[in-house]
């Protein structure tokens, strides 16, 4: 039913021609129509609502996006009187005057979580649409900037800062840069913007503003409540992460790179010859024939039914790289360029990337499938089954430069068969992970785990666990982790790591490089995915033959190699904890890397630690980010008791207390009498 907003509108005289909407009920939604805009407002979840707004005619179905298809039901009242609309959903009551501002209350009280603000009181408002052409807008929605709000999340960036407030960030994939539109405020509430274009975020002290470059609609997603009910509710929505397997809990021995069968062989026999615990080995890039045949070299690798085979006998699985990119060389390049297969471009040539090959001497130019062409991606799963699964049982897949590496990464040239770049480009690492996820669910396979350089919002329901991409190997970088993990965390992503030690270098016979890897390493054995990867010195230039120095624990020392040791078994002891927890990720949506607000929200003082975390609900972690650091100082949230995990002391949460941390130790504390086999 349509009804005007009210006889004698409440409209500000500062304006041109202020706008008087009209509102109706349509199917539980409330709707707002005003100056060819439709706002359409509806419950999607507990606590939580979709919107979406678009000018020029009703709302668009279909379009990408993260969330699920269906929402799940919920109880939900909408009232239309006195010229403005209100729409209950639990915890949340979302309100709309005459002129379509919203603003977003908590049901309880009234008190507002949030608001649309307008950019000026003349022109424009909250929500702008400025023509791109063929029906698509540069969109601008604004929000109120509050001066005590913090604001986490939006994926994994390297700027080092945990509270994001006051910084503008790319809505872009980049190696180490993963932009996942998932923003968690202290103010109560979570929202996804959920719109895969190409844009940035302002947080700004003077209001906050989303961007989209070109897109059709703006949609967006909000819920109410603390962090930890947010992230039920978001990973609800957007779909929750499978279960890890027990092996993908343990420890991953990788580098850049093993060149051969034997080579990667007799570094799985060593760990076992030493009685080291190991889970994992990766088979990384160049180990095929030609870029984008996804089949191992038969002259490096001669026999790899016999690989996996002793590796299965040694508890070890096997990893292999697989990229989205594919060589003019490659006896696949024909047939998927015929079917379109490919990222296309508005102007000119397929998108290529310069990349070297085996049997060519320079550089050639790489074209990449189209992760969110259906057909393509089942193409490139029948060659991934053919080449991997049906002849080796291989499962487990490192899905490398699926951003994708574009260069250049010109978004408004890229043609994709869900849109154009600048529409679409954010959501390819998800599309690409949903190729491996979906070829190994339908071959019967019940375990999926992927391991992705960049992710969206949703990829974590297809098994993808994130790193954080080709970063440095200094304490700085190391430092700037903590607050990566946990706002990747923040953004529905459980299952994260890093390269321990970084990527860029580091010499194993450097004392000053062996304590950085010994932190990393206490790091790492405390993340939610353990995994030992770098391009060590001395490096070589890229290309098929390169490697890179030695990576193993024994690498470092004698010194250092015994520490690495330690926590190899401290990890192996960990397990059915990490276990436990990665099925709380799995059937709730929690985090296994926690900021401590998500257990602790009434200690105010929780929200500004960013240089430790909790691991699980029991277990506080508190890494060691300094050069020649031997104790260490950290925060132990109010509400609970804390137990030094290697010496016993106990104290009182609500303050800071400096602890001990020689070399071999990272500083962890016990919550509440919690016993884990952190000592032994």
């Amino acid at each position: 039913m349509n009804q005007p907003a009210e006889t004698q509108p409440q409209v500000s005289l500062a304006q041109s021609s202020p706008t008087v909407g009209t509102f109706r009920e349509r199917d539980g939604a409330l709707e707002w129509s005003g100056r060819q805009e439709t706002v359409r407002i509806e419950p999607w979840g507990p606590d939580a609502v979709r919107v979406r707004a678009r000018l020029g005619g009703p709302v668009l179905e279909g379009l990408p996006g993260a969330l699920l298809d269906a929402a799940p039901p919920t109880p939900s009242t909408v009232k239309i009187e006195d010229g403005s609309g209100r729409l209950t959903v639990g915890a949340l009551t979302v309100e709309v005057n005459a002129e379509g501002l919203i603003r977003f209350l908590r049901t309880e009280d009234g008190g507002e979580i949030l608001a649309e603000d307008r950019a000026h009181f003349w022109w424009p408002g909250s929500r702008l649409y400025t023509a791109v052409g063929n029906g698509h807008h540069r969109l601008e929605q604004r929000f109120a900037a509050y001066d005590d709000e913090k604001l986490y999340g939006l994926g994994q960036h390297q700027h080092g800062r945990l509270d994001q407030k006051g910084l503008v960030l790319d809505l872009v994939q980049r190696n180490a840069e993963v932009g996942i539109p998932v923003l968690t405020s202290s103010r109560g509430y979570t929202l996804l913007w959920n719109n895969p274009a190409i844009g940035r975020v302002e947080l700004a002290h003077n209001g906050t503003r989303w961007v989209a470059d070109s897109a059709r609609q703006i949609d967006y997603w909000i819920t109410a409540g603390d962090p930890a009910g947010a992230q039920r509710r978001y990973s609800a929505v957007t779909g929750r992460t499978p279960m890890l397997p027990e092996w993908a809990a343990g420890f991953w021995q990788c580098k850049l790179r093993y060149r051969t069968q034997d080579e990667l062989m007799a570094v799985a026999r060593e760990y076992k010859r030493r009685g080291l615990p190991i889970s994992a080995i990766v088979c990384d890039f160049f180990h095929w024939t030609h870029l984008g045949e996804w089949k191992f070299d038969p002259k490096e690798w001669p026999d790899p039914a016999a690989m996996v085979r002793e590796l299965a006998e040694l508890g070890i699985k096997l990893v292999v790289s697989v990229w989205p990119s594919v060589s003019p060389l490659s006896e696949n390049h024909p047939v998927m360029e015929q079917r379109g297969y490919f990222i296309g471009t508005q102007y000119g040539p397929m998108a290529h990337a310069d990349w070297p090959d085996k049997e060519v001497a320079s550089t050639v130019q790489v074209a990449f499938y189209d992760a969110t062409n259906p057909d393509a991606r089942e193409f490139v799963w029948s060659k991934v089954k053919e080449n991997y699964l049906d002849p080796y049982g291989i499962t487990a897949f490192w899905l490398d430069a699926c951003e994708p590496e574009l260069k250049p990464g010109f978004s408004e040239n890229l043609r994709y068969w869900a849109g154009p770049g600048l529409e679409v480009g954010n959501i390819y690492p998800a599309e690409n992970a949903r190729t491996f996820y979906e070829g190994l669910t339908a071959s019967g396979e019940d375990e999926v785990v992927t391991l992705n350089r960049s992710a969206w919002a949703g990829s974590q329901r297809y098994g993808a666990a994130l790193w954080s991409g080709d970063i440095g190997t200094d304490f700085p970088t190391l430092r700037r982790q903590i607050a990566a993990g946990l706002n990747t965390a923040l953004s529905g992503i459980p299952w994260w790591n890093t390269d321990i030690g970084g990527f860029h270098g580091g010499d194993p016979d450097d004392p000053a490089y062996r304590e950085v890897m010994v932190r990393w390493f206490q790091f790492g054995a405390l993340s939610p995915l353990m995994r030992l990867h770098g391009f060590r010195d001395p490096g070589m230039p890229l290309g098929p033959e390169m490697t890179g120095g030695p990576n193993e624990v024994w690498s470092y020392g004698e010194e250092a190699g015994a520490v690495l040791e330690k926590y190899l078994r401290l990890r192996e002891r960990l397990k059915p904890y990490v276990l436990r927890v990665m099925r709380e990720a799995h059937e709730e949506g929690l985090p296994v890397m926690r900021p401590l607000f998500l257990e602790f929200p009434g200690d105010q003082a929780t929200w500004s630690v960013d240089d430790s975390y909790l691991f699980g609900p029991d277990l506080l972690v508190a890494p060691v980010l300094t050069a020649g650091a031997t104790a260490r100082t950290a925060y132990l949230p109010a509400g609970a008791t804390w137990t030094d995990a290697w010496t016993g002391e106990t104290y009182e949460g609500g303050q800071a207390v400096t602890v001990d941390a020689p070399l071999d130790r990272i500083p962890l504390f016990l919550r509440d009498g919690a016993r884990l086999p952190v000592a032994e």
